[in-house]
């Protein structure tokens, strides 16, 4: 049984070779590389475009960001390696890049997962649904996830947008919502190349109404970015690509090397009891950005 819903009627999804099809008969053709397309027709593509993605995965392959990746992978298998088939959802998955770094990590622990991966870019679908085939991966929104009512053990989110109430609902009563959000100093050596007066990223978690967070990992790496390609594919996949004049964008042009720390925060959540108000959480700054409890 597939960990989709028809997003028309909302009853479970059967998954064929070819097809997805629920009881009442509506049906979803599987694109040729691997996701389904659950979104109402659209114009045009949503999502990252395909120089974007393009981008991303050309930055995220030469390994800069694995210590993330190593750090979703084990913190999944703390929570969930004791679950013989745990289910789980990578929101706003991208071209899967984590998605594939948590199942390989639960399948190294004995775990056989159930993953699906959700985006809005066709083309980062695409790619995700190669590098993981045993996943699912879907064309969908976030605010209207096509996964039923407390049916998923982890929802993680890395660096996408936060629907709590959405995530409240495919959570089930025990789930564990897996925030990954830029720390304060992330990629603080670019900012100092494109921003007269660099600022530093909001410390607090985003927004979690309806749960509460039990604990808090950070870590942070000095990394050296070689090579033009390199940083410019870095540079496209930041929001300061949209966000930065031409002549700050100039001072990029020509570099072979960027130093710069990667930081990254790391939010375990809870759904709030009845009567349950405010978040508690542990720090872990250590500084060499070992992830574990203080």
């Amino acid at each position: 049984m597939s960990l989709l819903c028809c997003p028309v009627c909302g009853g479970a999804l059967e998954q064929g070779e070819k097809t997805y099809r629920c009881g009442r008969g509506h049906s979803f053709d599987r694109a040729s590389s691997g996701y389904v397309n659950l979104l109402p027709p659209r114009a045009k593509p949503p999502g990252d475009n395909a120089q974007m993605v393009a981008a991303r995965a050309q930055f995220l392959a030469e390994g800069y960001y694995d210590p993330l990746r190593e750090a979703l992978g084990e913190t999944v298998c703390r929570l969930l390696g004791g679950k013989e088939s745990p289910a789980l959802l990578d929101a706003g998955c991208g071209e899967g890049y984590y998605t594939d770094g948590m199942v390989r990590a639960l399948e190294k622990a004995g775990c056989h997962p159930r993953a699906v991966g959700l985006d809005l870019s066709k083309y980062a679908l695409r790619r995700a649904a190669k590098r993981t085939p045993q996943g699912e991966f879907v064309l969908g929104s976030l605010f209207h996830l096509p996964v039923a009512d407390r049916s998923l053990d982890l929802v993680a989110d890395v660096f996408a947008p936060v629907c709590p109430g959405e995530f409240s609902r495919v959570l089930r009563d025990d789930g564990v919502l897996l925030l990954a959000v830029p720390g304060s100093r992330h990629l603080w050596g670019l900012k100092k190349l494109l921003y007269d007066k660099p600022y530093t990223n909001d410390e607090e978690p985003p927004d979690h109404r309806g749960f509460a967070v039990r604990e808090k990992l950070s870590l942070s790496r000095q990394v050296v970015i070689q090579g033009q390609a390199a940083i410019q594919a870095l540079f496209q996949m930041t929001p300061y690509f949209w966000k930065t004049s031409p002549q700050a964008a100039a001072r990029l042009e020509g570099l072979d090397r960027l130093e710069t720390e990667i930081a990254f925060d790391l939010y375990l959540l809870n759904k709030e009891k009845p009567g349950q108000a405010g978040s508690a959480h542990t720090h872990n700054d250590k500084p060499n950005g070992k992830i574990g409890k203080r």
